[in-house]
């Protein structure tokens, strides 16, 4: 008897991470072992509240995305990924009329599939995107701590659907003290942070930069974000 050969790709063996977002289970089970069989490192969805979360958690490379799901459509996920990384994007729907593709693509989708689709063409049309998309890096480029995103790659951070522009000084102490969420970060250690950028600055003017960035961290309701560790530094918490 015939046995057909595993077949893998470039990107598969990298262990590519696919999230589906899909809330038909049988269809979803089906997609993840079907790319798990290309080594693909595939999960689904199991709550659609928080899908931005485990975006964020599983930081996929390439994001399956239904219309309709529970709670919010996939249109409004879209919108809500797009904010904070560049991940490619196919839809995947039964709603495949003209309107809905549009749609779709003005979102922030990169592709459209059909339902009810063959998991081979599927499966080539992920790696076509994969090819197209990358050279290969992670692609959600954030810290998040809190609910509060710092995007790494347009210096902006946002909050509860707001958002607010960063100054490069903005950016490297929020970078510095939200890679260390929890513990002190010394004003010693945020200084040459800003040093690396070419920012020389002493110490009279880091307490300015910090009091200027707390004010506009309070615009967005985040008063206590920032605290304070006396004769130490400064940490989020």
């Amino acid at each position: 008897m015939y046995k057909k050969e595993k077949q893998t790709t470039e990107w598969g063996n990298n262990m590519t991470k696919i999230l589906i977002i899909e809330d038909d289970f049988t269809i979803a089970k089906a997609i993840k072992e079907h790319l798990c069989k290309w080594d693909y490192d595939a999960h689904y969805v199991k709550d659609f509240k928080n899908i931005t979360g485990q975006v964020l958690e599983f930081d996929p490379q390439l994001i399956l995305l239904d219309v309709m799901l529970p709670y919010f459509n996939g249109f409004y996920w879209c919108g809500e990924i797009r904010k904070i990384s560049k991940v490619p994007i196919i839809f995947i729907s039964s709603a495949s009329d003209n309107m809905n593709i549009v749609m779709a693509m003005n979102m922030g989708g990169d592709d459209f599939i059909a339902k009810p689709f063959d998991l081979n063409v599927l499966t080539a049309k992920v790696g076509a995107l994969l090819r197209r998309t990358y050279s290969f890096h992670g692609q959600v480029n954030i810290l998040e701590f809190k609910g509060v995103i710092l995007n790494l790659s347009d210096t902006t951070l946002t909050y509860k659907d707001k958002k607010i522009e960063l100054t490069k000084n903005d950016y490297k102490i929020l970078q510095i003290l939200m890679e260390n969420a929890g513990r002190v970060v010394s004003r010693e250690d945020i200084m040459q942070r800003l040093w690396e950028s070419d920012s020389f600055i002493d110490d009279n003017t880091l307490t300015v930069n910090i009091t200027r960035l707390r004010r506009k961290l309070a615009d967005i309701g985040l008063e206590d974000f920032i605290a304070t560790k006396k004769g130490i530094g400064y940490m989020v918490e």
